[in-house]
């Protein structure tokens, strides 16, 4: 089935995220953001409210907030804090990282705990629950999406692209396997170019989060297949 780009863009939350990411590159974001329609954009949580003041004339672009970035080590409460922050500066979505220390200790209440706090928190929003799944065996993949399901998780996410890697289409195959049509599945971590991109949608991805270098080659790309992106 051909996509056309500005389809594809629905899909794809764009992201400048890293521990270096300037002002500007903020303004870079939301102009890309615009100019394809990106569905979402996400930048670091100081810069949440400039995000929403860029988009406030793009409401068909949402902006993204981040919660227990990039560890997921925080505690519960401040997790929940940090939601209704992140809401009360203009998010329309939340990405969340979930305690990964916690499932690898197998303190699975714990988690389900950590993530139903920003849940809870964020009500009528949707939240993304980041499992980091570089650092996980396939069993705590599948034990980590079933926990997602039952916190309420409207997304299960691969990455938060500071792992070295996350989406491949085994991985998301893998959630696909427990989430079935319960919960949506977030792509992101390594995700470089077009072709890879539709790999992971044929494993069961709807939505992709891709670096702003990365998105505008991809985006780029998309634009210039006239009859669309086979996906």
């Amino acid at each position: 089935m051909p996509l056309t780009v500005n389809e594809l863009a629905r899909m794809v939350d764009l992201s400048a995220v890293r521990t270096d990411v300037p002002t500007a590159e903020v303004r870079q974001l939301a102009a890309l953001a615009r100019q394809y329609d990106c569905v979402c954009a996400f930048a670091m949580p100081c810069y949440t409210r400039d995000l929403a003041a860029l988009l406030a004339d793009a409401p068909q672009v949402r902006v993204g907030g981040t919660v227990g970035f990039p560890s997921g080590a925080s505690t519960p409460a401040i997790k929940a804090a940090e939601a209704r922050q992140q809401l009360a500066d203009g998010a329309d979505e939340l990405d969340m990282v979930m305690n990964v220390g916690l499932l690898l200790s197998q303190r699975y209440d714990g988690v389900v705990a950590d993530i139903r706090a920003v849940v809870d928190a964020a009500g009528a929003v949707p939240v993304k629950v980041i499992i980091e799944a570089h650092y996980l065996s396939d069993d705590q993949i599948l034990r980590s999406a079933e926990l997602c399901l039952r916190a309420g998780a409207a997304f299960v996410k691969t990455s938060t692209g500071w792992a070295p890697t996350g989406a491949t289409p085994h991985n998301i195959s893998l959630i696909k396997s427990v989430v079935g049509e319960k919960a949506r599945i977030k792509a992101a971590g390594d995700i470089r170019d077009l072709a890879g991109l539709v790999e992971l949608y044929r494993s069961g991805a709807r939505r992709f989060g891709i670096s702003l270098s990365s998105g505008t080659k991809i985006l780029a790309e998309a634009a210039a297949m006239l009859g669309g992106v086979e996906m």
